[in-house]
């Protein structure tokens, strides 16, 4: 009988050895199991994070490529055409100027585009006197996508340099009329730039950099522009298709 116990002791014995070593195994395993599980997190969040950041520096290094591209031309261009080096310094001071406040304006936006009346103001506002009004701006409810912003920008600014040094501008009873509409019928935006009460305008005998930079910037967008130069002042109309003014596109 002693025998039997002492047998039956040492079978509960490896009984419930087995059982803790059984538990054990089971909490090894899903140890295990999570770390594993934790580990593919891991590895596929940092191969995520990895395919987010390339695509982000891609995205960077083409916008600054084509930043770069326009700043050159415009410092050349500026450069060429200017009478000497104060007037060239002046203008592509002017025109760099007016990049940085589409860029402005996009940030605060998160690039996601602007509303019009806001374009427009940016653009205008250095131009604009506190106490007299000058320019007179429909505001037109109209949204417009980030790749029109800076398009837009730089063509008011260059309408308005033009006006401070030989138009609606360049006196004390000068004002300029900026009007907008976007026909649903026709599919198209137009933008009216109305110069009055400066002094008399005569059409150049040759078009300058500006003229040439408001065609390349409305062909940007698929657009046209006429620029005629009546007696009573500039009078310039920019005619852009609606599905390219509210999209943003790639260079």
């Amino acid at each position: 009988m002693r025998d039997i116990t002492a047998k039956g002791l040492k079978s509960n014995s490896l009984e419930s050895e087995n059982s803790n070593l059984r538990d054990l195994l089971g909490l090894a395993r899903n140890d295990v199991s999570r770390l594993l599980y934790q580990a593919g997190t891991d590895a596929t969040e940092h191969e995520t994070g990895t395919r987010l950041q390339r695509l982000l520096l891609e995205e960077l290094h083409h916008r600054v490529k084509n930043m770069l591209a326009t700043v050159m031309a415009i410092t050349s261009e500026s450069l060429r055409t200017a009478k000497n080096v104060e007037q060239g310094r002046s203008a592509i001071a002017s025109r760099l100027t007016a990049m940085g406040r589409a860029q402005d304006l996009l940030l605060r936006t998160d690039e996601s585009g602007a509303h019009l009346i806001d374009v427009v103001r940016a653009a205008i506002d250095p131009f604009d006197n506190g106490d007299v009004r000058r320019f007179i701006v429909q505001n037109a409810l109209i949204e417009i996508g980030p790749g029109a912003v800076l398009p837009l920008t730089l063509s008011l600014n260059e309408l308005c340099t033009n006006a401070v040094k030989y138009g609606a501008l360049s006196n004390t009873t000068g004002r300029v009329s900026i009007t907008s509409t976007a026909d649903e019928q026709t599919r198209l935006f137009t933008l009216r730039w109305t110069e009055t009460g400066g002094p008399a305008v005569q059409e150049p005998t040759q078009h300058s950099f500006g003229t040439r930079l408001l065609g390349a910037l409305a062909a940007q967008l698929h657009g046209e522009v006429r620029l005629r130069f009546e007696p009573t002042g500039v009078d310039y109309q920019l005619n852009i298709p609606l599905a390219l003014l509210g999209a943003p596109r790639s260079t």
